[in-house]
C-alpha cells in the first residue's frame, strides 16, 4: 500500500475540505500577494485559497510525488495559472531564508511533522508584514477510533510484526502550547476548536477514511498485503464496536479539530 494515495484520500473530498473552508474564512488579510498552502494534499484546499485570491500567486506543497502528480492532474494551469505545485518538505520549507508569503496556510498536516516547539516559530519566520500563518490540525489523537489503532497494534500477532518501538503516529499538542509559541511576536493569535460530527454510511466507512490517513503508519510497516487486509478486518470489527449504527444504517463520526491563525 503506497504511504499516500490521492484517491483514497478524496473518498471524503467534501468532509475534509470543510475544515480548510472554515479556516479561510478566518483569515483576515484581502489581497494577499503571495500565498502558499503547506501539505497541499491533492490541491482541494489550494483550489479554495486560489478561488478566494485569484490575483495572488500561490503555491501548493507536498512531500508526496503522488499528491502533487494529482493536483497537476486536477489543476492544469489552462484553468488555474495562478498556482504552481511544488514537491517538497515542510519541515525543509520553513528552514528555508528564501523569502516571506503573505499567508501561510496548512490544512491537517502539520501533525505529521515532528519538533512543533521549532516548526510553528520557523514557520510564522516566513511570514511577512501584515501577513498569517493559518493552520488547522486534528485534536482527537483520543478518539475511539485512534485507540482502537493502538491496542490492535499492541495485541498479538501484530505487536511482532510492527516496529519494536511501535509506527510514528501525527501528534499535536494543546492550544496552549501553540499560543505559548506564537504570542511573543504575533501581534494576535486566534485559537478555536470545532467539532464535526460526519455522517457516514457505516463503520467500513471510518475504516476507509483512516486507510486514507491515520492508518498509514500501521499499514506501511505490515510486511505484506496479507497481513494488512487481515488488520483491516479486526480494526473494522473495534470500530463496529466503537460507533453503533443508527437507525437508517449510518453512523455519527465526531471529529475534533483545532486551528489557529497568527498574525504578524
Amino acid at each position: 500500500m503506497p504511504s499516500w494515495n490521492a484517491d483514497q484520500y478524496l473518498k471524503f473530498d467534501r468532509e475534509r475540505t470543510q475544515p480548510a473552508r472554515d479556516l479561510l474564512t478566518r483569515i483576515e488579510i484581502e489581497t494577499p500577494g503571495r500565498v502558499i498552502d503547506l501539505g497541499c494534499g491533492p490541491g482541494n484546499s489550494t483550489e479554495l485559497l486560489a478561488a478566494r485570491w485569484p490575483e495572488g500567486k500561490l503555491s501548493g506543497l507536498d512531500n508526496s510525488r503522488a499528491m502533487i502528480d494529482a493536483a497537476r492532474r486536477d489543476h492544469p494551469e489552462t484553468r488555474w495559472p495562478n498556482i504552481g505545485w511544488l514537491l517538497g518538505d515542510i519541515a525543509g520549507w520553513a528552514r528555508d531564508p528564501d523569502g516571506v508569503f503573505d499567508v501561510v496556510y496548512s490544512n491537517a498536516a502539520l501533525q505529521w511533522v515532528p519538533d512543533h516547539s521549532a516548526l510553528y516559530p520557523a514557520l510564522f519566520g516566513r511570514v511577512a508584514p501584515g501577513g498569517a500563518l493559518a493552520v488547522q490540525v486534528p485534536a482527537n489523537l483520543g478518539a475511539p477510533a485512534h485507540a482502537a489503532m493502538r491496542s490492535l497494534a499492541a495485541s498479538d500477532p501484530w505487536r511482532s510484526l510492527l516496529p519494536p518501538g511501535g509506527v510514528r503516529e501525527w501528534f499535536v499538542h494543546d492550544a496552549g502550547f501553540y499560543y505559548d509559541r506564537l504570542a511573543k511576536t504575533a501581534t494576535q493569535v486566534d485559537l478555536w476548536e470545532t467539532e464535526y460530527l460526519h455522517v457516514l454510511d457505516g463503520p467500513a466507512a471510518i475504516v476507509e477514511w483512516y486507510k486514507g490517513t491515520g492508518l498509514r503508519p500501521f499499514l506501511d510497516a505490515l510486511p505484506s498485503a496479507e497481513h494488512r487486509d487481515g488488520f483491516l478486518e479486526e480494526y473494522l470489527a473495534l470500530i463496529t464496536r466503537a460507533y453503533p449504527v443508527r437507525q437508517d444504517g449510518r453512523v455519527l463520526f465526531p471529529f475534533r479539530r483545532l486551528f489557529l491563525v497568527a498574525y504578524r
